[in-house]
């Protein structure tokens, strides 16, 4: 266990879309003599936002928000922010999102059903400078590799996902039906899939999009 001096209060903020979710975090973390919660954000921006006027010691980050997502939000945390560190506490369990979470600059990757007291052990360890990796986790990120996906083609996958026309996106990313179809196709390539219904499963499921 990482020690913590006496009155050496480590200052949280909890980031996560669902307010049950916040509370309960909330509630089990306070409940440990050297942490405090001193805020809480409903999505990436007000966690972005609060990160700079409040400056906590560790944010616990989810991955899936309306708007910003969990891994843009770590990433403009740790420029706006350089003492606070992130430890993401998510439900989604996928290689992909560790990958991109540690390359935005997380501490830390941990999922939703830790136990209490191995939350609260993971913000120390986090605080003090260590990294905190889900094992299984780590693992499945080394053996599935990086994500093969082009920024372009995750964001033209991402936008496919709903059943939208090329066409659709398109006028949606500024780009022509063809570059769409493009993208599409080298996304199906990448993800050894069948089609583009089929590569937005693949992708989804290894947290790529």
């Amino acid at each position: 266990m990482v020690s913590v001096s006496a009155g050496d209060v480590i200052r949280l903020l909890i980031a996560d879309d669902q307010a049950l979710v916040r509370g309960a975090l909330g509630a089990l973390l306070e409940l440990e003599p050297d942490l405090t919660v001193v805020g809480m954000a409903a999505d990436g921006a007000e966690a972005v936002r609060l990160a700079e006027e409040l400056r906590p010691d560790v944010c616990l980050m989810d991955i899936q928000m309306p708007g910003m997502d969990g891994v843009e939000a770590t990433r403009r945390i740790r420029q706006a922010s350089e003492g606070t560190r992130v430890l993401v506490v998510t439900t989604f369990a996928r290689p992909g999102y560790l990958r991109s979470a540690l390359d935005a600059g997380a501490s830390g990757f941990i999922v939703k059903d830790t136990p209490a007291e191995e939350l609260a052990e993971a913000v120390r360890r986090v605080r003090s400078g260590l990294r905190v990796l889900d094992p299984v986790l780590a693992a499945d990120s080394l053996f599935d590799g990086a994500n093969p996906l082009s920024d372009r083609e995750r964001e033209v996958l991402r936008l496919a996902a709903d059943g939208r026309s090329a066409a659709a996106i398109a006028s949606e990313v500024f780009l022509s039906a063809g570059t769409v179809r493009n993208h599409l196709s080298a996304a199906i390539g990448k993800t050894g899939a069948a089609n583009r219904a089929q590569a937005v499963r693949i992708a989804q499921d290894k947290g790529w999009i």
